[in-house]
């Protein structure tokens, strides 16, 4: 008994020598309910744009096949402020969700591995958005949202190198969707429901089943 005790003293050692080296070198205090979060306001603020936004200019376009330059003009500055409010409202809930785990784990919420993992998410976001706003400069609307799915895509799998690797495989999906809807230039919205809104949620519940349940 004594030696299978020893034993059991060593794997549970090794095991906790493991989660210290992850700790110094991996953020894993993402919580799943911040991808949850994420995908619920991904959702609702598809079903504005889709319901409520280009509901109000459909008739319009229906009469003549194309808006004038005003009502386009109006109709860019909605989408805009729109996808603004939905980044903001799903960055505040994963900051929000973050914190409270890191506070649960008595780990600091902005360390030297978290740093690393913000300016590795933020680079290919930033580039990413700044590749958008030349597109929407020229009103070229197409790719828009695969541009959207595919650079955030990039931006997660970038960043899982210094996080939980589940989220490299987020990041794989996002990128395939993207692609994807490059084929169907028309359907953007839907796609960036899919890729923002339902990946999120599946994505954040099952983390949260994996890391967070117990």
């Amino acid at each position: 008994m004594s030696e299978q005790n020893q034993q059991q003293d060593t794997i549970r050692e090794v095991r906790d020598i493991r989660q210290m080296m992850e700790r110094s070198s991996r953020f894993i205090s993402l919580s799943g309910l911040s991808g949850v979060a994420a995908g619920v306001f991904a959702l609702a603020g598809a079903a504005i744009a889709r319901f409520g936004i280009f509901k109000d200019y459909y008739f319009r376009y229906t009469e003549l096949g194309h808006w004038s330059r005003d009502e386009f003009r109006q109709l860019k500055i909605q989408l805009l402020a729109l996808a603004a409010g939905v980044f903001v409202a799903a960055f505040l809930s994963a900051f929000y969700f973050t914190w409270r785990k890191s506070h649960q784990q008595g780990v600091s919420l902005w360390n030297h591995t978290s740093r690393r993992l913000f300016w590795n998410t933020v680079i290919p976001l930033a580039t990413g958005g700044l590749f958008i706003l030349g597109m929407l400069q020229y009103n070229d609307w197409d790719f828009v949202a695969p541009a959207c799915l595919i650079f955030y895509g990039l931006a997660l799998v970038n960043a899982s190198k210094y996080t939980l690797t589940d989220i490299r495989y987020l990041g794989y999906c996002e990128i395939i969707v993207g692609l994807i809807s490059m084929k169907w230039i028309g359907y953007g919205l839907y796609f960036w429901a899919a890729g923002f809104g339902i990946l999120h949620i599946i994505y954040g519940i099952v983390m949260w089943w994996k890391y967070e349940r117990a």
